[in-house]
């Protein structure tokens, strides 16, 4: 009987073309079932709701003595808000952000990745890199935990699927920091590194659809 061949191992054998399959098969299946759905409930009005809150905050950040405030800001808010308000103002190469907030602190990000405008400023790697053979925009998401506490955050990365195929956390690094570049930080964010919350804000409750967010 002849002895089977162990398939080679997942996803370095990939062909190119098997992996253009993938790509428009994930890509299709979330543009049709999940972007079409999210704009339905998504306006111009909830985003300039948000703006005004944030001008709010911002505003009592610079009161004498400070005035305990909590403000509550939905979903629904921050997904208008980056689809109407500051969609100039997202980095080149991702398009169309959309936030979850499902409590207990915890968060769930989508994106459409461009890899040619990723690839470009990634250093050469081995062939056998399966980022070689992906191109075009495709769909990252991540999920984790965000802790806030006396003015400090930190969020703890559970999980992240690139085209739903999970992916480890060195490559959300990757794609973390490259995206969150800046002139004063050319390196971008450090994923792990705990970071100072904006406008003397002192924590951000994340509950189920919605975020409350305390001066």
């Amino acid at each position: 009987m002849r002895k089977r061949r162990r398939p080679t191992a997942y996803p370095v054998a990939m062909t190119r073309a098997s992996v253009k399959r993938l790509f428009v098969f994930y890509l299709a299946a979330v543009e049709v079932f999940f972007f079409s759905a999210l704009a339905t409930a998504l306006s111009r009005e909830e985003g300039d709701h948000l703006q005004r809150k944030i001008d709010d905050i911002a505003a009592n950040a610079s009161m004498r003595p400070l005035k305990p405030k909590i403000t509550p800001v939905s979903q629904t808010e921050v997904n208008s808000y980056l689809e109407y308000n500051i969609p100039d103002k997202i980095p080149r190469g991702l398009a169309r952000p959309e936030i979850t907030m499902a409590g207990s602190g915890a968060l769930a990000g989508r994106v459409l990745v461009d890899m040619d405008e990723f690839k470009r400023g990634r250093d050469a790697r081995d062939f056998l890199d399966p980022l070689n053979y992906i191109s075009g925009q495709v769909p990252f998401s991540a999920r984790g935990i965000l802790r806030t506490e006396n003015g400090k955050g930190r969020f703890q990365l559970a999980s992240a699927e690139l085209m739903g195929i999970p992916i480890p956390p060195q490559l959300v690094q990757e794609l973390v920091g490259y995206f969150s570049r800046t002139a004063d930080n050319p390196r971008g964010l450090n994923l792990n590194a705990p970071f100072d919350l904006p406008a003397k804000i002192r924590r951000i409750e994340i509950k189920q659809g919605e975020a409350l967010i305390a001066q």
